[in-house]
């Protein structure tokens, strides 16, 4: 990685800059040599790198964001839907030319009308240049679901092993980012993006076993039960367990069935690999479970 960015290079806002995702596109960012400031709540906590510049603001205050778009050309944009509007207005109003919304790939299924495609509708309706990647399933999702049992007990409580799915590594998720950041070409782009496996749940848990060097249990329970043990552990889980485990809808209704609501719903031939995006493979579930093996309490080397 360079060791320091270039200030005549286009500035770079980067908001969600702390979490898993967001420290990976401020990696690549500054890998490629472009300057970076991060918005957070807490810039004394961020644990950002000495090269990122840090400043206070908060996407559900716009006001608080105008010194953190001043000078920038580019935004990368999570998704605080109620906000959206006014923050484009303030990115514009302050220079920027870019954004590249960090969505999901439940719009394009056409779950999500309410969370992540208001902020999509904004960017486009702005008239400024943008890009937008929709991630489908997260393989940290693993780590924040069942991240807890497996540390405790080497076990994990599932209603519904054998449902399949393509959990793509939060590393490749943040390559599209920063590719769409660097290339103007790719401007204009809505890409909706999967790994490169199709696993089931109970295939999961057997590379992150192999990661980790020790067996664990899966308890296959009723979605009720799932829903009540993750309520008791709390976090993630607890947050999502209803709409994981199907009883409210992606955007939170309860008792609605997770059909598609957008007339347009895609058929599976929208979802891309990275080697169909970027033109190379997207990393695989076993790499993701090794690269976080110790987050799920593998025992350190002799």
């Amino acid at each position: 990685m360079k060791s320091h960015s270039d200030s005549s290079l286009p500035l770079t806002v980067v908001t969600g800059a702390t979490g898993t995702l967001g420290r990976h596109v401020v990696d690549g960012l500054l890998s490629s040599g472009r300057p970076v400031r991060a918005v957070s709540r807490r810039p004394r906590r961020s644990g950002l790198p000495s090269a990122v510049e840090v400043v206070t603001g908060d996407l559900h205050e716009p006001a608080t964001l105008n010194t953190a778009f001043e000078t920038a050309r580019a935004l990368v944009l999570i998704a605080v839907p109620d906000s959206a509007v006014e923050v484009v207005a303030c990115a514009r109003a302050a220079g920027i030319e870019h954004i590249v919304v960090v969505s999901s790939a439940a719009v394009t299924a056409g779950h999500d009308t309410t969370y992540n495609l208001p902020v999509e509708r904004a960017v486009r309706a702005s008239g400024l240049d943008w890009s937008i990647v929709r991630p489908g399933e997260f393989a940290t999702n693993a780590l924040l679901i069942w991240g807890p049992s497996i540390r405790s007990g080497r076990r994990v409580v599932e209603p519904f092993p054998d449902q399949a799915g393509n959990p793509i590594h939060e590393q490749d998720v943040a390559d599209v980012i920063v590719a769409d950041l660097l290339d103007p070409d790719r401007r204009g782009r809505v890409d909706t993006i999967v790994g490169p496996d199709t696993l089931t749940r109970r295939e999961q848990v057997a590379r992150i076993a192999a990661a980790v060097g020790d067996d664990i249990a899966l308890d296959e329970v009723t979605p009720e039960q799932a829903l009540r043990f993750y309520r008791e552990q709390g976090g993630f889980a607890a947050d999502n367990a209803e709409w994981l485990y199907g009883f409210t809808s992606y955007d939170g209704v309860e008792g609605v069935a997770d059909e598609p609501r957008e007339a347009n719903a895609a058929s599976d031939g929208a979802y891309l690999t990275l080697t169909e995006v970027l033109g190379r493979p997207g990393r695989s579930y076993a790499r993701w479970a090794r690269d976080h093996a110790f987050d799920f309490g593998r025992p350190p080397a002799d």
